[in-house]
Formats: C-alpha cells, sequence, structure tokens
C-alpha cells in the first residue's frame, strides 16, 4: 500500500488558546513531511483536558473528522518515542500528540508516520502533531 491510500490518525496536542490557523499549518506540514494528504485523515485524537479547545473542534467540523479524547491516565500508559517532562508536569501524562495518534489508530510507537511534529505559529503558541497508521484494512464505522 502506498502512502496515499494509507488511512491515518492524527494526534494532536496545542498551548491553550492555540488558533486554528497554527493547527492547520502544523499539520498541513506534517501530513507533506510524511508525504500525506488531509484526504487520509480518518481521526483525530486529543486529551480529554483539550476537549474544549476551540482550534481542535474547528479542526474536526473542517475537514468532516471524528475527534476523540483519551484521559491523562489511558496517554500515560502508552509507550512513545519522545516523552516530555513539561507535558507530564503540566497534562499528567508524558505525551499527548504521539499517545494520542497511537491510541487511535491502536499502533505502537515504531509504526508512527510522524512522531512529535511541533510548530510555533505566528501568534506565538505551539501546536503538535503526530501521525500513525491504521492497521489494514481500515475499519469501516
Amino acid at each position: 500500500m502506498n502512502n496515499t491510500s494509507m488511512p491515518i490518525a492524527v494526534g494532536l496536542g496545542c498551548d491553550r488558546g492555540t488558533p486554528l490557523v497554527t493547527v492547520l499549518h502544523t499539520l498541513d506540514a506534517a501530513l507533506a513531511q510524511a508525504g500525506l494528504a488531509r484526504a487520509q485523515v480518518r481521526t483525530l485524537a486529543t486529551i480529554e483536558a483539550k476537549r474544549h479547545e476551540l482550534a481542535f473542534l474547528q479542526l474536526a467540523a473542517q475537514g468532516g473528522w471524528p475527534l476523540q479524547f483519551f484521559s491523562a491516565a489511558e496517554l500515560a500508559a502508552v509507550p512513545v518515542l519522545n516523552p516530555s517532562a513539561t507535558v507530564l508536569r503540566h497534562m499528567g501524562t508524558p505525551s499527548v500528540a504521539e499517545a494520542a495518534a497511537l491510541l487511535a489508530a491502536q499502533a505502537t510507537a515504531p509504526q508512527l508516520l510522524v512522531e512529535k511534529f511541533k510548530h510555533k505559529g505566528d501568534d506565538g503558541r505551539n501546536a503538535t502533531v503526530s501521525i500513525a497508521p491504521f492497521p489494514f484494512p481500515f475499519p469501516l464505522f
């Protein structure tokens, strides 16, 4: 299967109040890095604490994608490639984007197509994207 037909899960993290434009730029740059396209996205995922993050809600609505939420405990149980002491201190888990992508896709860390991809927007806020492939065949919802 080539990259252009592979269904993917996108894990998201960001500073509180990050605007949609910064999240979109981060997503598009991460997809480009892996030779992927928005059309391949099947779900977005993040931590429960971001349930009301406007940019994530707007992104899900704009793309027509479901947005899954995981607890800090669920995310903390996932082995990741790039754990962060800062994220652990603030969110109660060493990873949000990587762990969320892996949980949503039911994948493991070595399968990540894009590890923790960070971007600081012109607004000074950070967004993070990680991308994991779904096992094939992709489950239909």
